[in-house]
This record gives structure tokens, sequence and C-alpha cells, in this order.
């Protein structure tokens, strides 16, 4: 399939492990150029040591960078300027969850979780606006979670702070569709990660395999297709939905549970 990206330029935030390293092979593979950021140094290089496998060293950018930090953030959209002079695409992908109920949150939680969530959108967008206001393909999209519709009991914190990401990315699309930049989210539901992993290898019963430990945490957790994720799916669709095949979708939070939701 053709998503008429070829040569052009995506950012991806938090691209060295997981769905945002997915995502980065399937634009590298459509013949985008990316440019991508995270904390850690090593997985950087580690991420673009396996992509220069398959693809050419000049379509990719690795930047070490905190998207906490606006100056950081800004050095990034400056290194990425200079390198391929634009920028098309904005997936916003760093962000994790804590994991605790209303009465084990400490104060400080609260806080972090929301300055992660919502500046973890806001620092990148705010650096790379210049760019992606001269694209005439300009997108914005970021990685959520059903718990912004769909709270847990057990992640409160984290709850409460994805249902204020995707109040104010539909805000965002609201305002900056004016200068022709579509916004939208994907909303994740349960899907295969490093931390899985960890506590598969800690599983009580060795003799399960990795599919049958996963899917009986689907089965108990409810998941009509009684499996986790892969990272690779919620990857597909942040690619279209940032692509111009969704040049008419904005606003939009498109749901990426294997039917994990319970509500219309």
């Amino acid at each position: 399939m053709n998503l008429h990206i070829e040569g052009r330029v995506a950012v991806v935030t938090g691209g060295s492990s997981g769905i945002g390293f997915e995502t980065l092979r399937l634009l590298l593979a459509e013949g985008a150029k990316v440019a991508f950021c995270g904390r850690n140094a090593d997985k950087l290089s580690g991420a673009e040591t396996i992509l220069r496998q398959d693809f050419p060293a000049e379509q990719m950018l690795a930047y070490r960078c905190d998207v906490l930090d606006p100056l950081q953030v800004a050095d990034f959209a400056h290194a990425v300027e200079q390198r391929f002079g634009a920028t098309d695409m904005l997936i916003n992908n760093a962000g994790q969850g804590f994991v605790s109920r209303f009465d084990e949150t400490p104060p400080d939680a609260w806080l972090n979780e929301t300055k992660l969530k919502l500046f973890g959108v806001i620092n990148p967008l705010e650096a790379f606006l210049p760019m992606l206001e001269r694209s005439d393909i300009a997108s914005v999209t970021c990685v959520n979670s059903l718990l912004a519709l769909q709270p847990e009991e057990h992640m409160i914190a984290t709850s409460a702070a994805r249902a204020a990401l995707l109040n104010m990315t539909l805000t965002l699309s609201k305002e900056l569709i004016h200068k022709g930049i579509r916004v939208n989210s994907i909303l994740l539901g349960m899907v295969e990660s490093g931390q899985w992993r960890r506590r598969f290898a800690e599983r009580s019963d060795t003799s399960q395999s990795w599919e049958q430990w996963t899917g009986a945490i689907a089965v108990r957790r409810g998941i009509p297709m009684k499996r986790l994720g892969k990272p690779q799916e919620p990857a597909q669709a942040l690619l279209f939905l940032a692509s111009p095949l969704a040049s008419f979708t904005t606003g939009a939070a498109l749901d990426v549970s294997g039917g994990f939701n319970r509500h219309l």
C-alpha cells in the first residue's frame, strides 16, 4: 500500500523500543525519513544499529532527549531541521503507567503522571510546530490509552492523566486544523512489552510458554481476542493516522485494544 510518505520526514518520540521502534520500521519501509529520540543513549544506539541493517543511515537520525525538558526538545527540533530541513509527521509515543490505587498514590505521582502525559506532547509540539506549519501533509499523532475512557482503579493517577491528554488532543485538533495540521490519537489496551517479558521470566509456572502465559492473562482480563496486542499492531494504526491516507480524519481516538473496550 502506498501511504504517500516517501521522502517525507517523521519524528517519533520514545522510538528506541516497543511501539515507537515498530513505527520507525514501518515508516522507513514506506520510504520516509525518521528522527527519533529517547532518554537512554545505549537503547537509542542499539535501535539505530538494528534499523541500519535494513535501511540507509541517511534516512534516520537518533537523538538523546528527554521530552520533559523543553530545551532538550528544542535542540532535537533544531537537529532535525539541520539534517532533514522539515517535519511532516510528529508521533508522540513517550509515556509509561503508574500502578497504584487512590490510598497508595503519593501526591507527587499525580503531578508526575500529568506532567509526563501532557508535556510529553506539549514540548514536542511547541518545538516542531514551525516546521509542521510549513508541511502540506502535517499531522500530530499521539499514543494514548483506553484508560482515558475506561479508567482502572489500580491505575487511578495514570487514568486521570490519560483522560486529560485525550481532552487536550481533541482541543488541539480544533485549533491546529486552521494551520493545516491534523491531530489524532490511538487508545491502547494491553500490548506486549519489555515489562511483560520481565514478568514472564519471573512466572511461577515455568512450563507455560509465552503464548500460554499471556493468553491466560488476556482471558482473565476479559480481552475478547484472548491475547495481548503486538507492538506492530498499534504501530500500523499510528502510521495510517499520521499519513495522508487519513487526510479527512482529525480529532479521532482510534481504539486498538483487541475489543477490551466496554463503552459505546
